[in-house]
């Protein structure tokens, strides 16, 4: 069994999301059946199904250019705003990159999506990969940890401007001049401004994550390599005094976790580790191999070697995000109990993906979550808590609160 972290938050019930399919060829580059749509007509039907089936989040994909099998796609930010116009209670995390996007114009549509969502909005700031995206429009590819140097400076131009009156920064990519936007965005109990999530998996995105971010989301890990990645961004965090005890007034509040895992749930387990193996039999090969001579910019060429698919089998990458490594894949009874291990080493959130979006989402909602809840009140009782229910959407009709 796994030892219960520090950081580890037992009375506080996970929260969970999905992967928006807004680019098409759904989440695994193989010709086996996907189920699924990125037309928003799918994509709206879905978000009801999420919001309704306790799920709190969902991201919406950036991607521009046709590659590895992603050959159209829709514009996260404006997707995400129409979903949160078709939902009441989901929160939409739109995906964006720095050097693609100013800091001011991101904040500014932050704000007006929050006032049009009743503070629904988030963002996730991901530094980028694909080369031929930035080149190809014409703007600077910086190499991987000045990408990074970027990405903070980004950050604390957008937190500053959702935050405060007459704001000014000056750096090495942004220069902000007593600048105020109005209105500020909505004000929601317990939230500071929209969450600013970020994405990577480096030693250089670790540092970032601990500084600046909400929210650090990590692609696919066992629990040994999550526990890594927590340790370098709560290492971070501790230098600049975050979520420790006598920590300065301004400090932010120590980041949380969210961690990606594609969900193979069936009734057995061989029946989910066959459709893992039949996943992977019928990759396609030239895409896969194609991403993953890509994506050598974002892993191994960092100083350290550390990173994002850095250390990917060609198996692994056949989920463009690594979502097989995290094993969320057998009986509904097994993946609850995974999920809960990753509880207990900090985990806060869980970014899945599936083969077939509506039917499998409404089925983790209605045969995973509730026994993740019940491990989860198991867990915290255990250890003199108790799982406070009360503000998820699954809620009402849960019967757990408080339990």
């Amino acid at each position: 069994m796994t030892d219960i972290s520090s950081v580890a938050r037992l009375s506080e019930p996970l929260k969970f999301a999905y992967w928006v399919p807004n680019v098409s060829g759904g989440l695994v580059v193989s010709t086996i059946e996907q189920r699924t749509g990125w037309d928003f007509e799918y994509n709206k039907k879905l978000a009801r199904i999420a919001e309704n089936s306790g799920f709190e989040y969902a991201l919406t994909q950036t991607r521009y250019a046709a590659s590895y099998r992603a050959d159209k796609q829709h514009e996260a930010t404006s997707f995400s705003l129409a979903l949160l116009a078709a939902t009441e209670r989901l929160k939409v995390i739109a995906a964006v990159h720095p050097g693609m996007w100013h800091p001011g114009v991101l904040a500014k549509y932050l704000i007006t999506a929050d006032h049009i969502s009743n503070g629904r909005t988030a963002v996730n700031i991901v530094s980028g990969w694909l080369k031929a995206e930035f080149e190809n429009f014409g703007l600077e590819w910086l190499e991987h940890d000045e990408r990074y140097v970027r990405t903070e400076e980004f950050i604390r131009v957008l937190r500053g401007l959702l935050t405060e009156k007459n704001f000014s920064q000056s750096g090495k990519y942004y220069n902000i001049n007593d600048f105020t936007l109005q209105p500020a965005p909505v004000d929601v109990p317990g939230r500071a401004h929209p969450e600013i999530f970020f994405g990577g998996n480096s030693t250089a995105a670790q540092a970032t994550a601990g500084r600046v971010a909400d929210w650090y989301f990590s692609n696919g890990k066992d629990l040994e390599g999550f526990k890594d990645n927590i340790t370098g961004v709560l290492a971070s965090a501790g230098e600049t005094g975050r979520g420790t005890e006598g920590s300065p007034p301004a400090a932010l509040p120590s980041p949380r976790f969210g961690l990606n895992g594609f969900v193979i749930a069936r009734d057995s387990e061989k029946e989910a580790r066959d459709t893992l193996r039949e996943i992977v039999a019928k990759a396609h090969k030239p895409a896969v191999e194609g991403f993953r001579d890509a994506v050598q910019e974002a892993g191994a060429s960092t100083k350290d070697g550390k990173g994002m698919w850095a250390d990917s089998s060609f198996e692994d990458l056949v989920q463009y995000n690594d979502g097989f490594k995290t094993q969320l894949i057998g009986t509904p009874e097994q993946i609850a109990a995974r999920i809960v291990e990753y509880k207990k080493i900090g985990v806060n959130l869980f970014l899945t993906g599936y083969l077939h979006f509506q039917e499998e989402v409404a089925a983790f909602g209605a045969d995973i979550l509730p026994i993740v809840r019940e491990l989860e009140a198991d867990l915290a009782r255990k250890n003199g808590f108790e799982l406070d229910l009360s503000g998820t959407p699954a809620a009402a009709t849960s019967g757990l609160v408080n339990a």
